[in-house]
């Protein structure tokens, strides 16, 4: 009998695919990775997430999961060991809260760089300065939630250290010239 395993739908630098990567491995749930460019003509994306964004978990049963954030519930709920949010509701929303905090700062990032795609000419400062602000803002705040602690929330390793280190991984390799590690040196 032919074991069939999830697939996951993602573009290689994607830190929303990359929070949804870790979330199955720290669990041991088997996956299959899938490649997509999403701005491609010829992508598959129409056919399992009508919004055409990454990440889609498709399931066993061909049926699809999609937003990164929908999707590590998903897996918190269906795969509930180990556990990557705590049982209480107020650290259970602390942990969602830096993820809402680093997919808006992903969001902020993705929006200055397809603008600085543009040609200089036709580039809106002003609001690329705007995006950055909501970025170097979720670092701050980043810094200032984690301090000097170990973890982001508490202290367990869960989906609140997935999605900062995501985001913070990303902007290193993308946007260097933040360099975030200077001006919040404890992260």
């Amino acid at each position: 009998l032919e074991r069939r395993f999830m697939k996951l739908i993602s573009a290689t630098p994607s830190p929303y695919a990359r929070k949804v990567r870790i979330a199955l491995a720290e669990k041991s749930v088997p996956f299959e990775l899938l490649t997509e460019v999403p701005w491609n003509d010829d992508n598959n994306l129409p056919l399992y997430n009508p919004l055409e964004k990454l990440p889609v978990l498709i399931l066993d049963d061909g049926s699809t999961v999609w937003e990164s954030s929908l999707i590590l519930e998903w897996i918190e709920r269906k795969f509930p060991k180990p556990p990557l949010l705590p049982p209480d509701d107020d650290g259970s929303l602390a942990h969602k809260r830096m993820d809402v905090l680093s997919s808006g700062m992903c969001d902020a990032f993705i929006l200055v760089f397809f603008e600085r795609m543009r040609p200089e000419a036709h580039r809106s400062q002003p609001w690329m300065e705007r995006q950055l602000r909501k970025v170097r803002g979720g670092v701050a705040e980043i810094a200032r939630v984690v301090g000097n602690q170990t973890y982001a929330v508490r202290d367990t390793f869960g989906i609140a250290d997935i999605s900062a280190g995501s985001v913070l991984g990303y902007l290193e390799v993308r946007f260097a010239e933040l360099d975030w590690r200077a001006t919040h040196p404890k992260g």
